[in-house]
């Protein structure tokens, strides 16, 4: 295995940072790794980069993992502008999720360049939303053959539970006219949030008919409706590659019941497509269980679907 540190432009011309774990033998496929949001860094999660890395690579599959434009608390990241350049101020804080199309095309042209052909996404977390906000934006034209989902979570079903109902529509109307008053960019009180956050990445992130809330598990368990527009598990229902769901099996974002979890995405996701998996005697980051997950995914990469063994 060759490991290679990189760096590259997203499609809006942030420059971020990456490494790429390659297998001994040249390989045309590679898995992009997406991780999660509220200051993660896979610079800080080597023991977990270095198990998938190997797990994949000795399957034959090369494993890029790079920092994303919300990765981290605060970050100033620098932004090209033709033969200049300016930092703009970034991180979990002010990210808005929607921007991940521009990394993940960014991240598949800098692949390209390389000579990687065939791209899986494996997001973990926030990244299990993106990759699935990602094929609804791209409209079918995706240019990835396979997705994994990591312990998909309900962003706004965890605020819910947290703020209680009063106080959760309370900041969020408070959120909504932070923005409206162009407060956006302003940090929310430490009240609100432990870790700094901008009142338009708060919104983005609470906002039941937002972009974030890919898996409304507590819409669908609790019988809560907070979305008005928005129909739940709208991406899921329409994802349009194969997709394996792995879930730790004491994932501590899963409302005390990950099997009720993993029974509404059974219900509702596309059967011919999806796959599930639970890793036991783990929780939401995989922590002891980091070579099993590789081996888990490097499975699903390796078994190619025929029309009577799909899903």
């Amino acid at each position: 295995m060759r490991l290679t540190l990189h760096s590259f432009d997203s499609t809006d011309r942030i420059a971020l940072p990456g490494l790429l774990y390659e297998p001994a033998r040249s390989s045309k496929s590679v898995a992009i790794w997406l991780h999660g949001n509220g200051g993660a860094s896979v610079f800080y999660s080597a023991s977990r980069m270095n198990a998938l890395g190997e797990a994949l690579t000795r399957r034959g599959v090369a494993f890029f993992t790079f920092n994303n434009r919300g990765a981290e608390v605060e970050k100033m990241l620098k932004r090209r502008r033709g033969r200049d350049s300016e930092y703009v101020m970034l991180g979990f804080a002010h990210e808005r999720i929607r921007d991940c199309v521009k990394d993940i095309d960014g991240a598949i042209a800098h692949l390209r360049a390389l000579g990687y052909r065939k791209f899986h996404l494996v997001g973990h977390s926030t990244g299990a939303n993106k990759i699935c906000l990602y094929d609804a934006k791209k409209r079918g034209l995706s240019p990835v053959t396979s997705y994994v989902l990591l312990g998909p979570g309900d962003d706004v079903g965890i605020a819910y539970e947290d703020l209680g109902n009063e106080r959760f529509h309370a900041t969020l109307e408070r959120a909504r006219s932070e923005v409206m008053r162009g407060r956006g960019s302003k940090i929310v009180p430490k009240s609100l949030s432990p870790r700094p956050i901008s009142w338009a990445s708060l919104l983005d992130t609470i906002d039941p008919d937002g972009d974030y809330n890919v898996f409304p598990f507590i819409e669908v368990i609790r019988g809560i409706r907070l979305s008005k527009r928005r129909p739940l598990f709208r991406e899921l229902r329409k994802i349009s590659k194969r997709t394996l769901v792995v879930f730790g099996e004491y994932d501590e974002y899963c409302f005390g019941d990950v099997p009720a979890c993993l029974d509404v995405l059974r219900e509702l996701a596309p059967k011919q497509r999806c796959r599930f998996a639970v890793i036991g005697d783990t929780g939401h980051s995989f922590h002891g269980a980091e070579a099993e997950l590789g081996e888990t995914i490097a499975d699903f990469f390796a078994t190619s679907p025929s029309p009577r063994s799909r899903g």
